[in-house]
């Protein structure tokens, strides 16, 4: 890379050598442009510029995300840093419903193989309130507040039939990595996407234009542009799904004034974290 700044490809004779690797070519492009700028300030303030974030990127594939290591939150990566889930895992074990730091200071791939843990967590006790199995924890929570009901319900699903929570995570982005580059990463499922698509169309409104170019035919359970950070999301939806449905299959006796009903969902939040927090913890090994 810094070679390709300093000695890069010059057009000779007519003819130029270009690398087939994109990024070795744009900098081969940096390069050339230096060239013929010919400032040796210039250029050595590029090169040191371009070391100091070779070394970001290589501190970061080591899990550190502090200082201009951070920028890696805001990229998906195709898989997760135990270091960087295990500090997913302390957030989590701080604010079991999620916080912002898990947004802005934690890898968002490791967040999410974190939050897969935490979810099957609080499905897993309420489902046991709820009478009903852990991956429909969130499609009857749906009834309560509109959530993400897909991606948690078939991460839940997975993690029921044995799947680990990192194994699970890293199938979907890795999925959603390739749909963004045009290719599908199990073309036999293709014909069940579109009997699913036909069937969400004949399913439409009367009145509604149900054909099947208006269906939503998703080759990619999650956005394709940020994959990591869309699982992420759609986790911590179904994390507060199961919440809502905790509260709602919680016993408590008589009726309550303003303050009281505060009071109440106070509890029930507290109680809810602490369960959840014991289940995670009981159950750590998934992480490993």
């Amino acid at each position: 890379m810094i070679q390709a700044l300093t000695k890069p490809n010059l057009p000779q004779d007519g003819y130029m050598i270009q690398s087939y690797n994109r990024v070795e070519e744009a900098a081969h492009r940096v390069g050339r442009a230096l060239h013929t700028l010919d400032d040796k300030t210039l250029t050595e303030q590029v090169i040191a510029d371009v070391e100091a974030e070779l070394r970001a990127v290589e501190q970061a594939e080591r899990g550190d995300l502090s200082e201009r290591a951070k920028q890696a939150v805001l990229l998906t990566r195709a898989d997760a840093s135990p270091l960087q889930v295990n500090a997913a895992n302390d957030l989590f074990r701080e604010h079991p419903l999620g916080s912002e730091k898990l947004l802005h200071e934690v890898d968002p791939t490791a967040a999410a193989v974190a939050a897969a843990h935490w979810l099957q967590a609080a499905a897993d006790i309420t489902a046991d309130l709820a009478e009903c199995d852990p991956a429909e924890v969130v499609i009857e929570a749906d009834d309560i507040e509109a959530l993400a009901v897909e991606t948690p319900t078939r991460v839940l699903e997975r993690l029921g039939a044995g799947e680990r929570p990192r194994d699970v995570v890293v199938d979907l982005i890795r999925n959603a990595m390739l749909a963004a580059e045009g290719r599908v990463a199990d073309p036999s499922s293709l014909a069940d996407v579109l009997k699913n698509s036909q069937g969400q169309a004949e399913e439409s409104p009367p009145g509604e234009d149900d054909s099947l170019d208006t269906a939503q035919a998703r080759i990619s359970l999650l956005d394709p542009l940020r994959p990591a950070h869309d699982l992420l999301e759609d986790l911590l939806d179904g994390i507060h799904g199961c919440r809502l449905l905790f509260h709602e299959y919680s016993e408590h006796d008589g009726d309550f004034d303003d303050d009281e009903t505060d009071g109440l969902a106070e509890r029930l939040d507290s109680e809810f974290e602490a369960t959840v927090r014991a289940a995670a913890d009981a159950d750590h090994d998934r992480l490993l």
